[in-house]
């Protein structure tokens, strides 16, 4: 199956990225995928004020969303906002396209390297799976790539990939963590993980102030050994790339990390310190 990833840097007003939007997804259908997937906050970049933007799953930006993979025939998860109900948002992606609906709130949220997300976004608790074509995909966001377990919970579901869309935050070793973490995630779950990530504003010609994560690139498709098969770099780019059902099954048989699972699964042989 060939898939899409659209690194794009998104601005603060929702109607202008939706024009965006349906430019990468046009792209990415003629060129065959059939799905695309958009970065986090493909909504609005980090750094706006969330809850004046926010929106509910039947508003009008997610229903142009759902237009736009009509018209294109082509699966297209991005990230969004909603409204939580306590004056906070939700970090949504939503799934929409042919045989396809289907939303994922983010469970992990990024209180970290001085930026409290959970001041702003209230968590999931869900993890979501989609079958596009009879294929099964996980959906990831961002900080989720630091939480092996949500990954290997796809795996267990049957998904063959995880879709990761990302607003990664800038800062001394963050390229390296993000691409240590995404094939670490991999390996884990013995995935495809497509990684999607805002590209770095800078790149984009934007000039960019104060600690939101607004993107650093480097979006990759990566195998379930690991290994990166496609890569961007820091400026916009639409990455098509093939995606090999079939390997996932022969990973797994040459390197059974989900089989010889001992944590975590309730084996009464194994003890834990008090």
């Amino acid at each position: 199956m060939l898939i899409a990833l659209s690194q794009i840097t998104t601005g603060p007003e929702p109607a202008k990225n939706l024009d965006l939007i349906e430019e990468q997804a046009r792209r990415a259908a003629e060129a065959g995928a059939r799905v695309v997937v958009l970065p986090e906050a493909a909504m609005a970049c980090f750094g706006t004020p969330l809850a004046p933007l926010a929106e509910p799953l039947d508003g009008p930006w997610a229903h142009r969303v759902r237009a736009i993979a009509e018209a294109a025939g082509i699966v297209v998860v991005a990230g969004m906002f909603t409204p939580a109900g306590d004056g906070r948002v939700t970090n949504t992606l939503l799934a929409t396209g042919p045989g396809v609906e289907a939303t994922y709130d983010k469970i992990h949220l990024y209180d970290a390297f001085g930026f409290a997300e959970s001041d702003s976004v209230a968590p999931g608790s869900t993890v979501v799976t989609v079958d596009v074509e009879g294929v099964r995909f996980g959906l990831a966001t961002c900080y989720d790539v630091r939480f092996p377990e949500l990954f290997r919970a796809h795996a267990d579901a049957g998904a063959v990939a995880t879709l990761l869309a990302a607003s990664w935050g800038a800062g001394p070793g963050k390229r390296e963590q993000w691409e240590l973490l995404v094939r670490a995630r991999a390996l884990d779950a013995t995935v495809w993980v497509a990684a999607t990530g805002q590209a770095d504003p800078a790149a984009s010609g934007i000039s960019g102030a104060g600690t939101a994560p607004t993107g650093i690139g480097h979006s990759m498709l990566v195998g379930p050994d690991g290994t990166v098969r496609e890569a961007l770099g820091a400026a916009p780019g639409l990455l098509i790339a093939e995606l090999d059902v079939a390997e996932v099954a022969r990973v797994r048989e040459k390197t059974s990390v989900l089989a010889n699972r001992r944590l975590g699964l309730g084996d009464a042989a194994i003890t834990y310190p008090v």
